[in-house]
């Protein structure tokens, strides 16, 4: 069982910054894809951004221009730098990872292994 760990989530006034972090017990050299996506109590879940195990990125609408998804190999660790943050960019933040699956990573968000979740919060 592949173990994903978040953080960086906090409060942070509207227009502002937060990094956010994922460290996983596998080696994400070996994820196909990642990805996070994001959670608000009554919202669907909400993908945001995946990586595939070549660098390439793809966003979402809404975390485009503003978000960035990137991966260190050597720390096994997954980053969600958000900048220009709106209060409706608050809720559960969760990375996830998937080994096996093979396909176009683009956009894929039902990566087998995802984290508990980091907070965040944005006051207006």
């Amino acid at each position: 069982q592949v173990q994903m760990v978040e953080s960086g989530g906090g409060s942070v006034q509207a227009g502002g910054s937060l990094n956010l972090s994922c460290v996983a017990s596998e080696s994400t050299d070996s994820a196909y894809c990642m990805g996070w996506f994001r959670q608000v109590p009554g919202k669907e879940r909400e993908g945001l951004a995946t990586i595939d195990t070549d660098g390439i990125a793809s966003y979402s609408d809404s975390a485009k221009g503003r978000f960035t998804i990137s991966k260190d190999n050597a720390k096994n660790t997954l980053y969600l730098s958000m900048s220009s943050l709106k209060p409706e960019d608050g809720g559960m933040y969760y990375c996830a990872a998937d080994f096996e699956y093979t396909g176009d990573c683009a956009f894929y968000y039902d990566l087998e292994y995802r984290g508990k979740g980091t907070l965040v919060t944005i006051s207006s």
